[in-house]
């Protein structure tokens, strides 16, 4: 059966992106970053994920991205704002999903494995330069010039299922395939029990597609007052 190493963040887009794989046919092996994100229990929803939607494995990497900062993500002296930004938001980290993708790509070619899953999005996103999908392209190119794998003859492929789809058409793909969105976290600034704040732009683009499918939203949101 074929094999691919699945990005798995712990949030809506990328379990629905597990669960496209899964259904496509292949032997799931996902993969998390621990990169010193202030919403560290999205890590916990992905062991979560996935468990119940059968990876065959599941790994967590350490990449301290807060080292260098740049991200209201990683440098708590920076605000998620919580009001749509202009341009680049400053929740983007520097190089994330360049980053991702690498330690998916060795990962890949340790496992005899040529496809590689990530859940990016072109449509409802917030401007990241990371999700187009010229990076996309861009990425698949570079695996397959510089790999062992790659050079001798092996052909990487970088899939982005959901790279053209709106939050709510992610959202019904995920549900026909039978994701629990109550296990996701996609707030920027979850709590420790992954409970989101409903005012980042996170959460907006992910009331967003259940309100577009009418579906009712099973996240779970932080108390307030």
């Amino acid at each position: 059966m074929k094999k691919a190493v699945v990005l798995l963040s712990g949030g809506l887009d990328s379990a629905t992106t597990l669960a496209i794989a899964r259904d496509q046919g292949y032997i799931c092996y996902a993969l998390s970053v621990d990169y010193g994100q202030r919403h560290k229990s999205e890590l916990d929803a992905a062991s979560q994920i996935a468990s119940t939607l059968g990876a065959t494995e599941h790994r967590s990497v350490s990449i301290a991205l807060d080292v260098i900062g740049g991200s209201a993500l990683t440098d708590e002296n920076i605000a998620v704002p919580e009001q749509p930004d202009q341009g680049i938001p400053v929740t983007y980290v520097p190089a994330r999903n360049t980053v991702f993708l690498s330690i998916a790509l060795g990962w890949a070619e340790v496992l005899g494995v040529t496809d590689i899953f990530v859940g990016v999005n072109a449509v409802d996103y917030s401007g990241y330069p990371d999700c187009r999908p010229e990076f996309v392209a861009a990425f698949e190119a570079l695996a397959n010039l510089a790999t062992k794998a790659g050079v001798e003859g092996e052909r990487f492929r970088i899939h982005a299922p959901l790279i053209q789809m709106t939050k709510g058409q992610i959202v019904t793909e995920g549900m026909r395939l039978g994701v629990d969105y109550s296990l996701t976290v996609s707030c920027y600034q979850a709590d420790e029990q992954g409970r989101a704040c409903g005012l980042c732009d996170a959460c907006r683009l992910r009331a967003q597609g259940f309100k577009e499918m009418g579906a009712p939203d099973p996240t779970r949101y932080q108390e307030t007052g």
